[in-house]
């Protein structure tokens, strides 16, 4: 089984089942293989997690992309409904506990930064129209959004301060 092949089934199982302190065993088995194959392809469970953080954030860089084509309102709104959705919430907790981790000091987790706001401000990942510096606002709005929600689980007060946003950010 090839390592993308081993990835793409621990995202599965852990979109299911959740990171939590999940063993390096655990998680191998649940995505239907053994620890030995994830060490041989990631090395530690810190990486495969580095990884899986990696591989939702470039998927969800390409949601952003197949939006292009509508207008930056748009493109918001249908990006944060996409992003704020409850499957995705294991995902986004691995996110921001490795990215504290990260932050913290703990160098198995540092390569988690590596782009971790650059990759986001490139050209195709922007809203059209979007200066750097409102990009780097974008998004430094959205990780707080989406961190409120994942702490509060105040969907209708949040949903309401990132449709506020939209409306200073792209007005009608």
């Amino acid at each position: 089984m090839s390592r993308a092949d081993l990835l793409e089934r621990v995202i599965t199982y852990l979109a299911d089942a959740g990171v939590g302190d999940r063993s390096l065993r655990r998680i191998a088995a649940g995505a239907g293989t053994s620890h030995r194959m994830l060490i041989y392809h990631f090395g530690t469970r810190e990486a495969l997690l580095v990884e899986v953080v990696r591989a939702v954030e470039e998927r969800t860089r390409e949601a952003l992309a197949s939006l292009r084509a509508r207008s930056p309102r748009e493109q918001a709104t249908e990006f944060w409904q996409r992003l704020s959705d409850p499957a995705l919430a294991p995902y986004e907790r691995l996110f921001f506990e490795l990215y504290g981790a990260a932050l913290a000091g703990q160098e198995s987790f540092a390569p988690v930064l590596d782009g971790i706001v650059t990759s986001w401000l490139a050209d195709e990942s922007r809203f059209a129209g979007q200066s750097l510096a409102q990009a780097r606002m974008t998004l430094a709005f959205a990780r707080g959004a989406l961190l409120d929600l994942l702490a509060t689980g105040d969907r209708e007060a949040v949903d309401a301060s990132v449709q506020e946003f939209i409306d200073l950010a792209w007005p009608e």
